[in-house]
């Protein structure tokens, strides 16, 4: 981070400073870095994407700042939206600006721990409440009718991360073409629309230190679009997955077997959003396929020497377990029906 440079675009965008501007990183490695920044007055947080290793469309600056900009005011939490360095002028790379949100970020499960049961499973349901919320956002009241292409959404999302896969993938894996052709054969008929968080797990958003059943925040708006709300809740559901670890290279909190299993947050999120989980194995399978394309992305950047992350080259371990999974949802479809679980 250029101090300076930062300094100088701040001012420029006539945004106070109080004397000298102090910046710390507050986390980086596989997803935008994210700064905050503050004088004696204020804090802000600036994120920009990584130095290297980046993966198309997974770091859009312009998204997030689109995005957050439009929700705000509406009943979804985001931080308000203060600059945007589309250009990339004062870092070299595009920069949002946005407020300082106070709170308490759970990533692990030491950070976790510091939560009692009762508070965990109320986290837990705060957390599927909002995005309940964000689904239920006229995105063409808001301005944000032009923020993705709903339409046929899913079978583009299959065709994407079968492309991707052929991009990073480090060895053959023939369980990856059985459930690509699988879910290119199992596509929904038809689908809703709504904006899509597309990444939605307790440690990208921000809860109240003092309640933290209160979600003060939603964060990591890059993978934002408009699109099917179900490719949401699934993502959200196979995130619980302990095999995610590896990928994240933590013992992750949203992984912890203290939170509510993801059969309870899907029937959860259908009781409150009133949504029919139609077609759900298919939805499940799909976050399946998806998060096993990402894990072997990790261990391809890692190997090509662009990810700092520490256990980067461990994260393909997990890709042969989504797969498998996601098979397995999709074959409890053909036995069970449409409305069975089975993640792991």
């Amino acid at each position: 981070m250029d101090v300076a440079a930062l300094r100088e675009y701040l001012v420029g965008a006539g945004i106070a400073v109080q004397g000298d501007l102090r910046v710390e990183l507050i986390s980086g490695g596989r997803s935008n870095l994210t700064f905050k920044a503050y004088d004696d007055i204020s804090t802000w947080v600036v994120r920009r994407p990584p130095t290297s290793g980046l993966t198309p469309s997974a770091h859009d600056m312009a998204r997030e700042y689109t995005v957050i900009s439009r929700l705000r005011g509406t009943s979804v939490p985001v931080a308000a939206a203060v600059a945007f360095d589309a250009e990339g002028a004062a870092l070299g790379a595009p920069m949002t600006v946005v407020e300082y949100v106070d709170g308490s970020v759970i990533r692990d499960r030491t950070e976790l721990a510091a939560l009692t049961d009762a508070q965990v499973e109320a986290s837990a349901k705060a957390l599927v409440a909002t995005l309940v919320d964000l689904h239920a956002v006229d995105y063409r009241a808001v301005g944000l009718e032009n923020f993705g292409r709903p339409h046929e959404f899913v079978a583009r999302q299959v065709a994407l991360w079968a492309r991707q896969w052929e991009r990073v993938k480090t060895r053959e894996l023939p369980d990856v073409a059985v459930l690509h052709a699988a879910l290119a054969e199992a596509i929904p008929a038809s689908s809703d629309a709504s904006v899509i968080h597309g990444d939605f797990r307790i440690d990208n958003t921000i809860l109240d230190s003092a309640a933290p059943d209160v979600i003060r925040a939603v964060v990591d708006w890059e993978m934002s679009t408009l699109g099917d709300p179900l490719t949401d809740i699934a993502l959200m559901c196979v995130y619980r997955a302990p095999v995610f670890d590896l990928v994240l290279g933590v013992d992750a909190a949203w992984t912890s077997q203290r939170l509510p299993s993801p059969d309870a947050l899907a029937q959860h999120y259908a009781t409150l959003s009133g949504r029919d989980l139609a077609d759900w194995n298919f939805y499940l399978a799909l976050a399946n396929f998806k998060l096993g394309v990402i894990g072997e992305g990790i261990t391809h950047r890692a190997l090509l020497g662009s990810d700092a992350g520490g256990d980067a080259h461990r994260a393909a371990e997990a890709t042969p377990e989504f797969m498998a999974a996601g098979l397995r949802a999709l074959r409890a479809t053909s036995r069970a029906g449409s409305h069975s679980t089975e993640l792991l």
